[in-house]
């Protein structure tokens, strides 16, 4: 992959997992956003990926939904054990809060968890080791024919 992302969007695919926000297809998935209010459709053939989601669309880089996909599909080492840690969180509303400083929204869920300093350093460990394998993972993420969802719900 070229163009990587924040390592804490791997903590944000954790939870769409977790959560069972991810709809597998052939082809396609479906991924509800954290807090209900939009959904991503990731797609890929090949070693090619799109995805609508913000991030993958504006940025280039593989937003937390084509992450899930990747750990849902074998592609990237996923520790079921350490993504639960993550469930049910917020993300949409920890973001707003600390202005998209994705290290700062991490930092404050490391904070508020319940287990012990070494499962939080346990954590941490993995989710560098999916990092280093996406830097290694032979894809092409690109902008698909979907924009960005609107949200569902006004706010």
């Amino acid at each position: 992959m070229r163009n990587l992302p924040p390592i804490e969007k791997i903590y944000e695919a954790y939870s769409a997992i977790v959560d069972a926000r991810i709809v597998m297809r052939t082809d396609e998935a479906y991924v509800r956003s954290s807090n209900g209010q939009k959904e991503y459709t990731v797609t890929w053939e090949d070693e090619a990926y799109t995805s609508n989601d913000s991030a993958t669309y504006w940025q280039g880089y593989a937003g937390y939904p084509v992450i899930a996909v990747l750990l849902l599909q074998g592609k990237l080492p996923l520790d079921r054990e350490a993504a639960t840690k993550f469930k049910g969180i917020d993300w949409t509303e920890l973001n707003v809060k600390f202005k998209r400083n994705y290290a700062k929204a991490v930092a404050a869920v490391f904070d508020a968890m319940d287990c012990d300093a070494g499962t939080k350093d346990r954590i941490r460990l993995e989710a560098e080791r999916v990092f280093e394998a996406m830097k290694e993972l032979d894809i092409v993420i690109k902008r698909g024919s979907l924009r960005p969802p609107k949200s569902s719900r006004q706010q």
